[in-house]
């Protein structure tokens, strides 16, 4: 089936977290037989800062970050059996949505494809006259990379046909145990990206514990904290390509995960991060957050913080070897459960019977 995706990017991560998961979930796809056409626009020089060339198993149109090339690339729309508009695309998204369900073949499955539900949903709840809370009926679908029944329950009610969860997982091939290196030695690392919703967090979960251990070694990686107060012993890295999260992954003793805000209120939304960990064999210390034990078991394969104290504490008690249980076991459970190979069946699954659906009306 032709597939048209109108996303943020896939060859570039750069403050673009969803890259991971699109070029994961994309290429099984691919691999099952889906013809797939990726449609980005050139803003936030996210070109400039490309971490991959465009694969083989999908085709990468780069459009102007213009109304006109908008415009233009919207009329593609019209060749697929399958348009997706993805969240965050960050260009006139209300727009985009419009002229590319617009030029959509009336007999073509319409997809919202939200990566990130929490906020979508509260611009939603905020403005009745919202763009996108009007399209909701009008689409076939609305698919969420996380949210379990609280995400679902909400677009229901506000006029979602149907919606269904699409979690994260990991990409074998991309995201694998690696060899140490002597770059990102540290006791326990993080990495995220600098957003007003996670730096409160951030601060309680990695930069506090961090000045209590002052003997430990702490690593802070992902951009805009340049300028943030850290204590002697957090080193900063800035933004960490994706070609290097392996060795970032599988060289600390531990490494954190801390959601934003939101979406640990939300629950059953696990980050890229969590995947990308246990897919190289990490052991991963996370902020708590409703459903967790769906993905890895806390305590066996993976160590659950509630606060920045149980984070310290965990540090303290946590031996070379523990943490090599703990990432061998969380690498077995991802492998068995959670790749984007099963992800891909689950929504082959979900757009065939949308598509039965459509055609019985």
């Amino acid at each position: 089936m032709r597939l048209a995706f109108y996303g943020s990017s896939l060859v570039s991560a750069y403050w673009n977290g969803a890259a991971t998961y699109y070029r994961g979930l994309l290429r099984a796809l691919a691999e099952r037989g889906y013809q797939i056409t990726f449609y980005e626009p050139d803003v936030y020089d996210r070109q400039k800062h490309r971490d991959i060339d465009p694969p083989s198993w999908c085709r990468v149109v780069v459009y102007d970050g213009t109304v006109e090339a908008l415009k233009r690339v919207a009329q593609e729309a019209a060749k697929a059996e399958i348009v997706v508009k993805a969240s965050g695309v960050g260009f006139e998204d209300e727009l985009l949505l419009a002229k590319v369900m617009a030029a959509a073949d009336p007999a073509a499955l319409k997809i919202f494809w939200d990566v990130d539900a929490p906020a979508t949903l509260a611009e939603l709840r905020a403005a009745p006259d919202h763009p996108l809370r009007r399209a909701l009926s009008s689409l076939d679908l609305v698919l969420t990379y996380g949210g379990g029944d609280p995400v679902v329950d909400a677009y229901r009610a506000l006029g979602a046909r149907d919606c269904v969860p699409i979690y994260n997982a990991v990409d074998p091939e991309t995201h694998h145990p690696v060899p140490p290196d002597p770059r990102f030695a540290a006791d326990l690392a993080f990495l995220g990206n600098r957003l007003p919703d996670r730096e409160e967090r951030v601060e309680a979960f990695f930069l506090e514990p961090a000045q209590k251990l002052w003997q430990r070694r702490f690593l802070l990686g992902g951009s805009g904290w340049h300028d943030k107060s850290l204590s002697p012993n957090v080193a900063y890295i800035g933004h960490v390509p994706t070609a290097d999260h392996n060795a970032f992954n599988t060289t600390p003793n531990a490494v954190l995960n801390i959601s934003r805000a939101s979406m640990a209120e939300n629950g059953f939304s696990p980050a890229t991060r969590v995947f990308e960990a246990a897919g190289a064999g990490a052991c991963l210390i996370t902020d708590y957050w409703e459903g967790i034990e769906l993905f890895l078991k806390p305590g066996e394969e993976v160590l659950v913080a509630r606060d920045g104290r149980d984070v310290a504490e965990l540090m303290q008690k946590l031996t070379a070897a523990g943490a090599r249980g703990i990432g061998e076991r969380a690498l077995l459970r991802v492998l068995a459960e959670h790749t984007y190979a099963h992800r891909a069946e689950e929504v082959d699954r979900v757009l065939r019977q949308a598509r039965r659906m459509e055609a019985a009306e």
